[in-house]
């Protein structure tokens, strides 16, 4: 296959969360609220099984006034927000005011870390003429992020899931990623973590390759590993030409 464009996915592909600890840990020290030890270790507890942080570690049950707002939270901000506070809600914290900045935080660019891997894949798709494409599940604008860490000028264009009132797999996103990009998808390749959402590519004819769900320290050259970008051609003949 000569590959022509890539898509690819955000959280758990080319960025990474931070850990449910270090998101907690910030919006404490930003709000200027200090809690014991003891009480830090349970809140964080909660909070990882509750599934509260967007793109961390999926709730151990999603209670049944959630269901809805979960199974669709990508269509929308305002169902985003709903679902992701409303599992923060689960746990009680020690102020109101801490679930609005738990949810404002993971939408930071400090809060996402790129894989070791993401800027050099990137760029050499850049380089090489691949266009490149962000399909990504989400319910909030993703592009500050990244912008911030220098990616942006490497995207070609981003298709988010609550701008146009579909969900991956459905195979309507995918289409649309493919034609913002010039490319048919026969000469596309989807790379993704999730092998039911990011699955959906093959739907309309791209090759679908995933990577593992891993920090980022733990996945240091995942994207690298999946020969998206042509291995350069053999160097030119520098020697004398004849009659010269």
């Amino acid at each position: 296959m000569v590959i022509r464009g890539v898509l690819f996915d955000f959280s758990g592909t080319l960025f990474r969360i931070e850990p449910v600890r270090d998101w907690l840990a910030a919006v404490l020290r930003e709000e200027g609220i200090g809690v014991p030890p003891d009480d830090f270790e349970r809140y964080v507890t909660g909070l990882t099984e509750a599934g509260a942080l967007p793109g961390g570690p999926s709730p151990l049950r999603i209670p049944d006034r959630l269901a809805d707002a979960m199974a669709r939270r990508d269509l929308s901000a305002a169902l985003h927000r709903e679902a992701y506070t409303g599992l923060a809600r689960s746990v009680a914290l020690p102020d109101l005011g801490l679930y609005d900045a738990l949810y404002a935080r993971h939408m930071r660019p400090d809060a996402w870390q790129p894989y070791p891997d993401a800027g050099e894949v990137l760029a050499g798709l850049r380089e090489a003429g691949i266009a490149v494409a962000v399909v990504s599940n989400i319910g909030w604008d993703l592009r500050p992020v990244f912008r911030a860490h220098g990616l942006d000028a490497l995207v070609d264009a981003y298709v988010l899931s609550f701008e146009h009132g579909l969900q991956k797999p459905a195979a309507g996103l995918f289409r649309i990623a493919c034609s913002l990009i010039g490319r048919d998808p026969a000469d596309v390749v989807m790379v993704g973590d999730d092998r039911r959402a990011d699955g959906g590519a093959a739907a309309v004819g791209c090759e679908v390759r995933f990577v593992d769900h891993l920090p980022a320290q733990e996945r240091p050259d995942g994207l690298r590993s999946l020969g998206l970008v042509p291995a350069p051609g053999p160097a030119a003949d520098s020697g004398p030409r004849a009659g010269m």
